[in-house]
């Protein structure tokens, strides 16, 4: 067998391979690599030594990985979901005081987004009772209590 073809197989198996590994890293290394891998097997059907071949590879790989991929990545990521989620997406939510506060227990409220949480009241909140319907806001989660604060009358 001529060595051209066993050249030519090399880059075939070798981009095919890197393909398939991308297929299941998803990061977009293994396509610029196996981009570059086709560049060599371009390279070695042309006619170039297989050194040659090589450092072609590798120049488009090199070439890819740092100008196309950082792009890539950012227009990806421009496509995400910008809203909060999860204990995020809590923080700074309205709702109003569905169980009262006591002094000795924490209450309830019940969430803009129809949750109900058992809930205290911020250390610094100079309301240490409030009634039944007071409007509050989330200021962080602790736990599975969400901490609150009195704020503006909540809009449901």
């Amino acid at each position: 067998m001529n060595t051209d073809w066993i050249q030519t197989i090399v880059w075939i198996g070798l981009t095919l391979l890197l393909g398939v590994v991308e297929i299941f890293t998803l990061d977009f290394i293994f396509l610029m690599l196996a981009a570059g891998a086709a560049g060599g097997l371009i390279a070695a059907l042309l006619g170039a030594p297989w050194w040659l071949a090589a450092i072609v590879a590798a120049g488009v790989a090199l070439l890819l990985l740092s100008l196309v991929r950082p792009r890539l990545l950012a227009a990806l990521g421009r496509s995400a979901d910008p809203h909060r989620t999860n204990i995020e997406g809590l923080i700074g939510l309205r709702g109003t005081v569905a169980v009262a506060f006591t002094s000795s227990t924490p209450g309830q409220v019940r969430l803009a987004n129809g949750e109900t949480w058992s809930a205290q009241l911020a250390a610094d909140s100079p309301e240490r009772t409030p009634p039944l319907g007071a409007p509050v806001v989330v200021e962080s989660i602790e736990g599975s209590t969400a901490v609150v604060r009195l704020g503006e009358r909540a809009t449901s």
